[in-house]
């Protein structure tokens, strides 16, 4: 991917930046108002979502907090999420900003975006900031839809305070 901080604008039209942005949009969207199993539905059918370290990253470290290599493996941690796992509930709500490309073959778009996400607990009404970092995708133009290939979520903490439930 190019990486490179020349601007790259020039890479798509805006009706595509404004596909691309609402699909980043929606991901968080349907997490923030608990309709996590329709980000499956934004993921290739073999498409892949990491939520990783940078810490790790940037060492080219495998361990991975979630690592799903199919929009079925996506459904199958978010329908364990539901059914299996106790967890106190809990709403998150995402800040994203900063969406660039940053490279194109075709189709195929490469974008970074900066995200935050805030957990409120609902039992007490803790509010605090869980997860800060930046997020690569490679995306798949399909004419006026667009769905990910590659969601990888790069947190800048090297450690989360409790065990990740909800997709970021």
């Amino acid at each position: 991917m190019n990486t490179t901080n020349t601007r790259k604008v020039d890479l798509i039209q805006p009706n595509e930046y404004f596909i691309i942005q609402d699909l980043i949009f929606e991901w968080a969207r349907a997490i923030d108002e608990n309709r996590v199993e329709d980000i499956a539905k934004l993921l290739n059918s073999q498409g892949r979502y990491t939520v990783k370290s940078r810490f790790n990253h940037d060492r080219d470290l495998p361990l991975a907090v979630i690592d799903c290599h199919s929009a079925a493996q996506l459904r199958d941690r978010i329908l364990s999420m539901r059914l299996a796992n106790v967890y106190e509930p809990q709403h998150y709500r995402h800040m994203i900003s900063g969406i660039q490309v940053t490279d194109r073959q075709g189709q195929i778009i490469h974008t970074r975006s900066n995200f935050m996400v805030v957990r409120t607990m609902e039992l007490d009404g803790e509010v605090k900031v869980i997860f800060t970092g930046q997020a690569q995708d490679i995306i798949e133009l399909q004419g006026s839809d667009a769905k990910f290939k590659e969601r990888l979520m790069l947190f800048d903490s090297r450690v989360i305070e409790t065990l990740l439930v909800i997709p970021i």
